[in-house]
């Protein structure tokens, strides 16, 4: 009786935090919930450029927490933030292309048309330069999304 009592209450804990736990599911976040390694979404987007975001620029969407550099950059996002998500949640849009999640180097990336895509770089992999090396970006991006809609629902 007592080892079921604790078992019971044990399980609505579990269920309860699970309840408010986010889904980092969609999104490359550690646990600290940041997007994008702290890099605004911003400066990606509209300028073409990877720059680290300031603790005093931050919003919070989709209980994901982004950071900007200044409080322009923040009042865009906060106006329109599906315009600056970014695709595939952050992680590596080659990666996805090819059916996997893989976190990003930040300052790899392509911006083209007001979007960018963000792509994984180490010493085995130029994630980056395969894209452009397959030099077919519309067709990338068409798998890539198709892809991503039954990734985001994975854990990484």
């Amino acid at each position: 009786m007592k080892q079921t009592l604790i078992n019971t209450i044990l399980s609505l804990l579990l269920l309860t935090s699970m309840a408010f736990a986010q889904d980092k599911k969609a999104y490359d976040v550690d646990n600290s919930s940041i997007a994008l390694q702290g890099y605004s979404p911003v400066s990606y987007a509209d300028l073409g450029l990877a720059q680290k975001g300031l603790r005093e620029f931050k919003s919070e969407h989709d209980n994901i927490i982004f950071y900007f550099t200044s409080s322009e950059q923040k009042s865009k996002f906060d106006n329109n933030p599906e315009k600056y998500l970014p695709p595939y949640g952050g992680y590596c849009a080659f990666g996805i292309y090819r059916g996997a999640k893989f976190r990003p180097d930040p300052n790899k990336f392509i911006a083209k048309d007001g979007t960018y895509y963000l792509f994984l770089y180490n010493l085995e992999l130029d994630a980056k330069q395969r894209w452009l090396e397959a030099g077919d970006h519309d067709n990338l991006v068409k798998k890539a999304d198709i892809n991503w809609k039954k990734l985001k629902k994975t854990y990484n």
